[in-house]
């Protein structure tokens, strides 16, 4: 009887598991949603204050966008992927947006503010990818 409830719970367990439940999960990134890629080329003597764009920069960019946001990801540059070459990008920030027309039109207005606040934690020039997300 034991080892049958054991089996049992060991059964609950793994589907459970498997179905994802009780695991926090980040908002799903659809098939058809914008994607607007911010990197920043890393380069000697450059320079990137991360805990500024987490905390600031970031934050006041995405209550721009307001409802046409989905979500927003910061990556951290640690590593190439070649052993022994440089770092590609210091930091690359990413918006995943309803619809670009929306993005457009709420970054316009704020375009020099967005810009004015670059020398807070970067003297990089950013590079910018606007994509569709396929899959």
């Amino acid at each position: 009887m034991r080892l049958k409830l054991i089996a049992s719970l060991l059964f609950l367990t793994t589907c459970f598991a498997a179905s994802g439940q009780g695991q926090q999960q980040s908002p799903v990134v659809e098939k058809g949603l914008t994607k607007v890629s911010v990197m920043y080329p890393y380069a000697e003597g450059k320079t990137f204050n991360m805990e500024y764009y987490e905390n600031k920069h970031m934050p006041m960019v995405a209550k721009f966008l307001g409802s046409n946001l989905v979500k927003y990801t910061i990556e951290k540059g640690v590593a190439s992927g070649i052993p022994g070459q440089p770092l590609p990008f210091m930091a690359i920030g990413t918006f995943y947006v309803k619809s670009l027309t929306d993005y457009q039109a709420a970054i316009a207005p704020n375009r020099e503010a967005i810009r004015a606040d670059f020398s807070n934690y970067t003297n990089i020039s950013p590079v910018i990818l606007v994509s569709e997300v396929v899959k």
